[in-house]
C-alpha cells in the first residue's frame, strides 16, 4: 500500500504534554518542558492535531486574548508525512477558525520558520517590516 493514499484525520484539539513534545522534536522544533506544557495546553483558544493511522504525527494551535491578539504557535508535521501538503491542511483549518470566528480588527502573527514562509505568504500573511514594524522575540532563561 502507499502511504501518499493512506488518510490522515484532522482532529480539533490539543495532544497531550507527551505528544506535544514528541511532536515538536520529531519536526526538528525546540524542546519544551512538560511544566510548561502542562500550563499552555489549556490555554488554547484553537488547536488541531492531525492523525495517521490512530497516532498524531502534526499539530498546531492559535493562542491569544480571544479578541485582539492572536498568535499561530507549534504548526509541525512529523518528518515521514512532510510534502504530502500536511502543513498547509492545518494552516487552513487554523485560519479556517480564525475568519469564522476572530473580530476583524484581530491582529494574528506567527514566526515563519525557514521555509515554512511561503506556506504562509500564500495564506495571506506578510513579513512585518514591510508595514513599518519588525517582529521581536525575548526568550526565557537567557539563550
Amino acid at each position: 500500500m502507499e502511504t501518499t493514499n493512506v488518510p490522515y484525520e484532522l482532529r480539533v484539539g490539543v495532544p497531550s504534554v507527551e505528544n506535544f513534545r514528541r511532536l515538536r522534536t520529531d519536526a526538528g522544533l525546540s524542546d519544551k518542558a512538560p511544566e510548561a506544557v502542562a500550563l499552555a495546553l489549556p490555554n488554547t483558544w484553537y488547536g488541531v492535531v492531525l492523525h495517521h493511522e490512530g497516532e498524531p504525527i502534526g499539530m498546531g494551535r492559535i493562542i491569544g486574548d480571544g479578541g485582539t491578539a492572536f498568535q499561530i504557535v507549534d504548526i509541525c508535521v512529523h518528518p515521514a508525512h512532510q510534502g504530502r501538503g500536511l502543513g498547509k491542511r492545518i494552516m487552513a483549518a487554523l485560519t479556517e477558525e480564525l475568519e469564522r470566528r476572530a473580530p476583524a480588527t484581530a491582529y494574528v502573527s506567527l514566526i515563519a520558520d525557514g521555509p515554512a514562509r511561503f506556506l504562509y505568504e500564500k495564506l495571506g500573511f506578510a513579513d512585518t517590516a514591510a508595514h513599518g514594524s519588525i517582529g521581536m522575540y525575548r526568550l526565557m532563561g537567557g539563550s
